[in-house]
């Protein structure tokens, strides 16, 4: 997985947040031959109710700005390259609206 990663973003990744499934010697060499630095994020040994992990915002964050697009709130496309375009484009919008806000601040 980590050589797709690089593939996709041009060999930019250097830290990647993963959970504990990922753990391990075998996972921390195959990220490591392509560049990059696991940070595996745990949970504290006693766990009560809820907890909200280290990093988990940029997760939940990130699929609530895919979620105000309809297209993206069920999985009807049938060719997953469709899907992956369409994600692509949803997270351009977010990314423009996002430039012109700030751009309007600084002007």
């Amino acid at each position: 997985m980590a050589q797709a990663v690089q593939d996709a973003t041009g060999q930019t990744v250097e830290v990647a947040f993963v959970d504990q499934g990922y753990t391990g010697a075998q996972a921390e060499q195959a990220a490591a031959d392509q560049g990059i630095r696991l940070e595996v994020v745990k949970l504290p040994g006693a766990k009560r109710g809820f907890l909200l992990l280290p990093r988990r915002w940029v997760v939940e964050r990130s699929f609530g700005w895919a979620a105000r697009f309809r297209r993206l709130a069920r999985n009807y496309e049938r060719v997953p390259e469709t899907l992956k375009g369409l994600h692509f484009l949803a997270f351009a919008i977010v990314m423009a609206h996002r430039f012109v806000q700030l751009m309007a601040h600084v002007l």
